[in-house]
């Protein structure tokens, strides 16, 4: 017994390409943010994504925004290891 995860789903997540525009962007953290309370540190690792929204800014998909994009797509295809305590 337990929860398992659609495995067709996962190879979506896993196949997604960088974001080109603030657009997909925002279309990528919709979603995401539905299960931000099960990622520790989600609103560190979304910041750098989250700065590409801003309305007038320059849209500029670094090193730091492809970390965070790598890095939030690790933590919703993997599952992690619970143990009781020792």
């Amino acid at each position: 017994m337990g929860l398992e995860v659609d495995k067709a789903e996962v190879e979506i997540i896993q196949s997604l390409p960088y974001p080109q525009c603030a657009k997909e962007v925002r279309s990528f953290l919709s979603p995401v943010g539905f299960y931000r309370r099960f990622i520790k540190d989600f609103s560190k690792i979304d910041s750098h994504l989250c700065s590409l929204l801003a309305k007038d800014d320059l849209f500029d998909f670094n090193e730091d925004c492809r970390r965070a994009f790598d890095q939030l797509q690790l933590k919703l295809t993997t599952t992690p290891i619970v143990q009781p305590p020792n």
